[in-house]
């Protein structure tokens, strides 16, 4: 089993590891190389529809999908963080514990309904899956005599909290990051991570 500073090293090499895949992606989008890194994201099951798109979206979409990933990938491992540390603090119904607002655990009891009598795949049996990124932002906050141990500031926390959840609109709906957003969200993923201890 890994100690936290390990887990913390690791969480931060994968982070530096998706920030070079994208620069390497966008250099390939911009130059119109390939650089031969079998790193292509194929639309196998739509080829006959995809093409009709219009190219100037795939391509959109082709320089905005690093950033998604980047995104995903931060959003599940700050879902992880919550998850581990109020786990350990409460055990396995930690979600049914005072820890949680109220209002949070409604709202993505809501969803999980709304996903439920959709009749498609829910996509999780874990009610934290359901809640936004401003909601993780606020169980860390209500809960900082545990989650204070994990990160320098609280003050800090909820800047860089809002800062990423402004960058998260465009990426989550279908917006192309201007250039300079595109800096503000490599800057605040270091951030995050600089912030723990």
């Amino acid at each position: 089993m890994c100690s936290t500073s390990q887990e913390r090293a690791l969480r931060l090499f994968v982070m530096a590891n998706l920030l070079t895949e994208y620069a390497l992606d966008r250099v390939e989008t911009e130059y119109g190389i390939g650089l031969d890194r079998d790193h292509g994201r194929a639309v196998s099951t739509e080829e006959d529809y995809y093409p009709q798109i219009e190219k100037a979206i795939r391509v959109e979409a082709a320089q905005m999908a690093p950033h998604y990933e980047v995104f995903y990938s931060l959003e599940k491992t700050i879902r992880g963080l919550v998850r581990d540390v109020l786990e350990e603090a409460e055990g396995y119904e930690w979600w049914l514990s005072d820890r949680v607002p109220d209002q949070i655990r409604d709202e993505c009891k809501k969803r999980m309904r709304r996903e439920l009598d959709s009749g498609t795949t829910v996509r999780s049996t874990h009610q934290l899956d359901f809640s936004t990124f401003g909601e993780l932002g606020e169980i860390i906050k209500t809960n900082w005599d545990l989650f204070g141990g994990q990160f320098t500031s609280k003050k800090a926390v909820e800047t860089v909290m809002t800062r990423l959840n402004g960058l998260r609109g465009p990426i989550a709906h279908c917006s192309p990051l201007a250039e300079d957003e595109i800096l503000r969200l490599q800057l605040s993923v270091r951030d995050w991570f600089r912030l723990m201890e």
